[in-house]
C-alpha cells in the first residue's frame, strides 16, 4: 500500500468532532508514509482530511471535476491536483491511483462512492482493502443495512468480508494494511459453488 483514497462529507455543518477524526485520518495517513488521495475539495471533512496530511508533512493528491474547480470549493494547497471533466472520471481516475479505500462519514456522494468501490471488488474489478471509519457510530444504520441484505439473500456471507471497518484512524490503517480479500469471490458472477 502506497496511496489511501479517502471518501468524506464536503458539508460545513457537521459537528466538529468530526472535523477532528478527519484531520486526525490525515495525519494517521501521513505519519504511515503514505500518500492521501481524495476528491480535492477544501471544505469540511474534505478539506480537513487534506489539511490533517498536509500538516504531517504528507503527500495530498486531489482529483476535481471542472464543475467544482472553483475557489470556494477546491482545496489550494495539494501537492498535486488534477482537473477532470466530470464525477465518474474523478471516481475512475481515484481508484486508478490509490492501492486502498477509506470511507469517512459523509452523505449520498460519500455512500454512492463507498458502494461503487465495494460493488467493484464484488464483481472481481479490483481486489484492494477498503475501509471504514465508524466514528461516533455514524456508518452502524448501514451496517445493519450491509448485514440484512446478507440474511435476506441478497449477498454471499464473503461479501461482509469485502471491507474492514473500526472507529479509530491508526487502528483502521493497521486493519487495511493485513487485509486478505476473501476466496471464493468468483461465484458471484459464476455463480459455481
Amino acid at each position: 500500500m502506497k496511496s489511501i483514497c479517502v471518501y468524506c462529507g464536503s458539508s460545513d455543518k457537521m459537528g466538529d468532532g468530526y472535523l477532528r477524526v478527519a484531520r486526525q485520518m490525515g495525519a494517521a495517513i501521513a505519519t504511515r508514509g503514505f500518500v492521501l488521495t481524495y476528491g480535492a475539495g477544501c471544505t469540511g471533512m474534505m478539506g480537513a482530511v487534506a489539511d490533517g496530511a498536509l500538516e504531517a508533512g504528507g503527500e495530498v493528491i486531489g482529483v476535481i471535476p471542472r464543475i467544482f474547480n472553483t475557489p470556494t470549493l477546491m482545496h489550494n494547497g495539494l501537492s498535486r491536483l488534477e482537473i477532470v471533466d466530470s464525477m465518474h472520471t474523478r471516481k475512475q481516475r481515484l481508484a486508478d491511483i490509490s492501492d486502498a479505500f477509506i470511507a469517512l462519514p459523509g452523505g449520498y456522494g460519500t455512500f454512492e462512492e463507498l458502494f461503487e468501490i465495494l460493488t467493484w471488488a464484488q464483481i472481481g474489478l479490483h481486489s484492494k482493502p477498503v475501509g471504514i471509519l465508524n466514528v461516533q457510530h455514524y456508518y452502524d444504520p448501514l451496517l445493519s443495512a450491509i448485514d440484512h441484505a446478507r440474511k435476506e439473500g441478497f449477498m454471499y456471507a464473503e461479501h461482509q468480508s469485502l471491507f474492514v471497518c473500526t472507529d479509530q484512524p491508526d487502528d483502521l490503517l493497521t486493519k487495511l494494511d493485513r487485509y486478505q480479500y476473501p476466496e471464493g469471490m468468483e461465484k458471484w458472477v459464476t455463480r459455481e459453488e
